[in-house]
């Protein structure tokens, strides 16, 4: 797998125009409040892009990021420009023909920016543990269209996890599957290029963050792909393909499933950027001045992370109610209604 994916980054792609499908590249509009930042890239580098979202989470100010899979840099680079001059982002990839482009334009963002706060290492993410970063000692760890390439996914979490501060968060963009992909689409040299032949099963992604530290998922946005090249599509069958971004925050008190403490949060709308209301994930945006009731992992998500001092929080963890509405999941035992229509009798 590492040979077929340094063989298709490092010396097949020239351009993200070479790519086959646009599973690794980003379809979607960029913001406006992004562009002039991107605009301060180095053309070369812009080129060499091969993410599928962008992995830009609000308060990066000051934060010391890590960028697996970084490629050519540019969003490293990107980064760069949110943390500012007391930041620090390093950008860690295993091909060096794209590590080769990202040092070559270093002095040129360096001039652009005003300072030097980024880092560049050759490595594997599956080896973190080999680069010597310290443990705990980052805020946010990124990766754009990445953890699919890797060759042991677990190891790869359980890794970043290691390095994430306490409150800390991986925030990253990926391609997943519909269902689990056969073996002879996983070793495909062209369908793992293109970021499809290692893409996870949904569910057993959300099974691999939980044992390697993460809980409660929480997804951002998700796109269906299409496989618009015939012999790709061919190839791949019926299975679909997505690209997702997720948050997974480094919080050990998180609980398996939304529990209800009858607790609230108001959003102070002081969030750069986000003046009127504040998105954690799909299903909680929250509206400036609004009581948001929210079950106790969402709590800790905001209060117990960067994000605490933009929200005011009603309530603690004294009384519990139960499974908080509307998480996706229900009591199991049946109640006294549904046993007196005589549902569900038998016995094994």
């Amino acid at each position: 797998m590492h040979d077929i994916v340094q063989d298709y980054y490092g010396r097949q792609l020239k351009s993200s125009s070479d790519l086959k499908t646009d599973a690794c590249c980003d379809a979607s509009a960029i913001p406006n409040w992004l562009k002039p930042l991107l605009a301060n890239i180095h053309p070369e580098v812009l080129s060499r892009y091969y993410g599928c979202g962008l992995v830009c989470p609000p308060l990066l100010e000051g934060c010391r990021v890590l960028d697996l899979g970084c490629g050519s840099g540019r969003d490293v680079y990107l980064l760069s420009q949110l943390v500012g001059a007391s930041g620090e982002v390093v950008g860690v990839d295993m091909t060096e023909e794209q590590l080769q482009v990202a040092n070559q334009h270093l002095n040129y963002h360096v001039d652009k920016f005003g300072f030097n706060n980024v880092t560049f290492l050759h490595g594997y993410i599956e080896q973190l543990e080999e680069l010597n970063l310290e443990p705990g000692s980052f805020d946010v760890i990124v990766s754009n269209c990445v953890v699919n390439l890797s060759t042991d996914k677990g190891a790869v979490l359980r890794g970043l996890h290691r390095l994430l501060k306490e409150g800390g968060e991986f925030y990253f963009s990926d391609v997943y599957a519909d269902r689990r992909i056969p073996d002879a689409l996983r070793t495909d040299p062209e369908l793992v290029g293109e970021c499809l032949g290692g893409a996870l099963y949904w569910n057993d992604f959300l099974a691999l963050t939980e044992s390697s530290g993460f809980r409660d998922s929480r997804l951002m946005e998700s796109r269906p792909l299409e496989v618009t090249n015939p012999a790709l599509s061919a190839r791949s069958g019926s299975v679909r393909y997505y690209s997702a971004t997720y948050r997974l925050f480094k919080l050990a008190q998180l609980e398996k499933d939304c529990e209800d403490y009858g607790q609230a949060v108001v959003y102070k709308g002081s969030i750069p950027g986000s003046p009127h209301e504040f998105i954690l994930d799909e299903r909680h945006i929250i509206e400036k001045g609004r009581v948001f009731p929210v079950c106790g992992n969402t709590w800790r998500m905001l209060s117990e992370t960067r994000m605490g001092p933009h929200f005011d929080f009603i309530g603690d963890f004294s009384q519990h109610f139960g499974l908080f509405p509307g998480c996706g999941r229900e009591i199991p035992f049946l109640d006294g209604q549904r046993q007196s229509d005589g549902a569900s009798k038998q016995c094994c």
